[in-house]
Parts: C-alpha cells; structure tokens; sequence
C-alpha cells in the first residue's frame, strides 16, 4: 500500500469499517418478501440512512421505489462550481441458499485466513463502506472536493426494476457529471481494474403441458407424451454440442478485445472440478464478455425423493439468458421465446413469460474519468497498471442513467473479484482489496476535481 496521506488515513479507518460491515452484513436484507421479512431490508436502509447523516449528507431519505423497496439517497455538497459524482452500491443481497452449508453464518461477519466471510460482504455491502471510506479519508485530508451524491439500491439483486424507474419519474434526483458504480470487482485480487462492459440478461418463464393429469408409466408410458422429457429436449436445444449457447436467430461469435482470460486461471477461478471440459468455444474473454450464454436456473418436476412411476403431465423451468453489448435484451428475449416455442416436440403446449430483463451496458474508456481513475489506482496499487475487463454479470440500471445523463462518464470498480465467490456458499471479502479501492476512490475524486 502507498505511503500518501489518504492511504494512511483509510488504513487507520479500516478497524471500524469492519465493526460497520458486521452491524450491515447482519441485516438479512435479501429483497423477496417472501422468503426474509421486509423489516431487514428497511433496518439495512436505515443503516444506510444513518451512516451517510453522520458523514453530513443533508437530504438523506429512503426512497419508495415501483417495486416495494427502499433505495437510501443523499447529498453532500462541495466547493461552489465544483463537479457533482455519483457513488452507487446497494444493500440488498442473495438469499444465502444452504446456511447450514456455510463454513460460518451468513450473515455473522468473520474473518479466516485474511478474508471477511458473510452474505453481501462483497457484493455489495462492502461497496456501501468504500464510498465512506473513500469520503472520510478526503475529509481528513483536506476535504471533499466534489459535490457527491450516495445512492444505495435495494433491490438490485431482484432484477425488479425500483430505482430505474424511480430515476425515469425524478430525472433530477441522481444527475451528476460522473457516476461511480461500486458493484463490480478486478480481475483478481491486487490487479486495478475497470469493467467497460456488461452482459445484460433476461429472464424467460416456460410451461409445457401434454396431459390434463399425471398417468402411470407402466400404464400409459412409451406413448402418452411426458411433459418433463419434452421440456429437457427444449432446454437441451438451447445448447450446441461443445455447450455454446445456440438460440435461433442470436448473433454468437462476437470477440472480447482487452485482457485476456487464461483458461487455466478460469478453471481455477470457476472450481472446475478436474477432468471436467469447459463449454463453449474459442476465448474465455469471448464466452463469458462477448457473447450470450443460457442458463437453467430452476426445473418445476417431481424430486428423486418420493418420486412416483408417473408419465408428467406439465413441467416449467426458469431460463437466464446473458446478453452481449451489441445485442437489444428486448429482441433476445424475443428470439428466446421464439425458439422455446419453436423447439417444443410432440405438439405439446408451451406458454413463456418474460418475468425481468436489462440491457447491456458498454463505457466509454477515453473519458476524463478513467483517466484520473487509472491515476489514482497507480497509487493505490503501486506497480499495477489499470486494467480493462468485461463482466458476465449485469446491472440494468447502468443504462437507465447512460440514457438520462447522455454526458455523464461512468465507471465500474468493485469488491468482488474471483476469490469472493458472490452468490455462492461462503462469500467473502478481501480486507486489503476494501481498503485499496477505497483509496483509489479518494484519489479519484481528488484527480476528478482538479481536471
């Protein structure tokens, strides 16, 4: 870590911004009200809310968003005739799937082996203590010397929706000259990154039926036609035979020009089981950058355990697609629906719904902006050359801001890079990751002001 005043000072902080992500982490703030009471979100927001009243932040509200969540705003204002930045993160998380299965509790934050274990650690409470990080070191150096604006999302993980359209009905709230999105992560630990673009995605819903009930196979199998076996030859088509995604009509052979991906390092990264191949062709960067991908999220069919000699009578499953810059999520996810219906065998019934979707997102690289980030990540990471990645993942609010503030530079750094395994069992953070972007965040604004 470098030896400026701000990184001295974020390392002095770096004590209570661990006793902060504790008291955040422990707010079970996942956004389906069906499975966690709305009570965490809302304490989450409240904490959010809290923090940015103490930092200053003066109309600091949570925001009833469309969707039935909270986001948490606020403004700080800087120097008269100053340039305005927009910090985003968001507070919500993915349900924690087996907790039994965690090495640790999920939302109990603990450290093993120099990381900082717990739900939402990196993606994205961890972000929500960067901004103040980055802020409180600027204060104790000088001052802020940009005007800021803090929103925090509560629903990002839901795909719903709140804030994009809470921004379109109050195009005033989130303007600024630069917006910093702190949901993405580098490369690997200790490498400065920036993600240029994102994957958008949609969500398509697809229901088979074939019978008016479930008969029995000894009975009736070989020629009543079985709903769940149609299913998998529609979901099997979705797929060539290397595992590279294949939807009718859906551009495929795109290239990612930037970093490159070692397989190897991918294999490690993903936990690739041994002797196990990877699907798709050409690139890694290709694959999981430049290209669409399918994937099955959930199946609706009888579990192994109680299952019965039955031919099924209807089947449904949950498909993701991942969306490529260059490609309108809208038309792919008409293309998606065309070839399920298409691809569905033996006459069965289909029906698909579309039930979340964003757009991809892809930044303008040789703005101001990443000019002073990539200063400012010279000194946080001594020796490191800023680098320039994509991400599979997708944030559909990007482009709900691209599309109101046409001018506005936008970048995307981030807590969670490979070993935190976002999403996964036993997500983590790294310690020294939070507090060198946290650094880099500072700088950035000081480079940013002085443009």
């Amino acid at each position: 870590m470098s030896s400026h005043p701000v990184a001295e000072t974020v390392a002095s902080l770096m004590p209570r911004a661990r006793t902060e992500l504790s008291e955040l982490v422990a707010f079970k703030s996942v956004a389906d009200f069906d499975q966690f009471p709305k009570s965490e979100s809302e304490g989450a927001a409240n904490w959010v809310a809290d923090a940015l009243r103490t930092e200053g932040f003066q109309d600091v509200a949570p925001l009833d968003t469309p969707d039935g969540t909270q986001s948490v705003y606020g403004f700080l204002p800087g120097p008269e005739g100053a340039k305005t930045v927009l910090l985003y993160a968001h507070y919500d998380v993915q349900p924690p799937l087996d907790e039994a299965a965690w090495t640790s509790p999920p939302f109990e934050l603990t450290e093993r082996d120099g990381r900082w274990y717990g739900r939402g650690a990196a993606d994205c409470k961890g972000g929500v203590i960067m901004h103040l990080l980055a802020l409180r070191a600027l204060k104790a150096n000088g001052g802020v010397p940009v005007h800021v604006k803090v929103i925090a999302e509560g629903s990002e993980e839901q795909g719903t929706g709140g804030l994009e359209r809470y921004a379109e009905e109050h195009p005033d709230l989130l303007a600024a000259d630069t917006i910093v999105i702190g949901d993405t992560g580098n490369f690997r630990v200790g490498l400065p990154t920036v993600t240029s673009t994102l994957r958008g995605m949609t969500l398509v819903r697809v229901q088979i039926d074939t019978l008016e009930g479930n008969l029995h196979s000894g009975q009736f199998g070989g020629a009543a036609p079985d709903a769940l076996s149609a299913l998998i030859r529609v979901l099997d088509s979705l797929r060539a035979k290397d595992g590279s995604t294949t939807v009718d009509g859906l551009a495929a052979h795109a290239t990612w020009e930037g970093l490159v991906y070692d397989e190897q390092q991918f294999r490690k990264d993903a936990k690739v089981l041994d002797g196990v191949e990877l699907i798709g062709s050409d690139a890694v960067a290709d694959r999981i950058w430049a290209r669409p991908a399918v994937t099955v999220l959930g199946i609706d069919c009888p579990p192994v355990v109680g299952a019965t000699p039955s031919v099924q009578a209807g089947a449904r499953a949950l498909v993701s697609l991942r969306v490529p810059p260059g490609v309108d999520a809208a038309e792919a996810t008409t293309l998606l629906q065309a070839h399920l219906e298409a691809h569905t065998p033996w006459g069965a019934r289909v029906r698909t719904e579309q039930i979340g979707q964003g757009q991809p997102f892809s930044a303008d690289t040789t703005s101001p902006a990443y000019t002073a980030m990539a200063d400012a990540m010279a000194v946080a990471y001594p020796g490191q050359e800023m680098q320039y990645a994509g991400q599979g993942g997708s944030i559909p609010l990007c482009n709900t801001l691209a599309a109101l503030y046409p001018q506005a530079e936008i970048l995307l750094i981030g807590l969670s890079e490979p070993e935190a395994q976002i999403h996964a069992l036993n997500e983590s953070v790294s310690p020294e990751e939070l507090e060198r972007l946290s650094v880099a965040e500072a700088l950035f604004l000081q480079n940013y002001a002085g443009n």
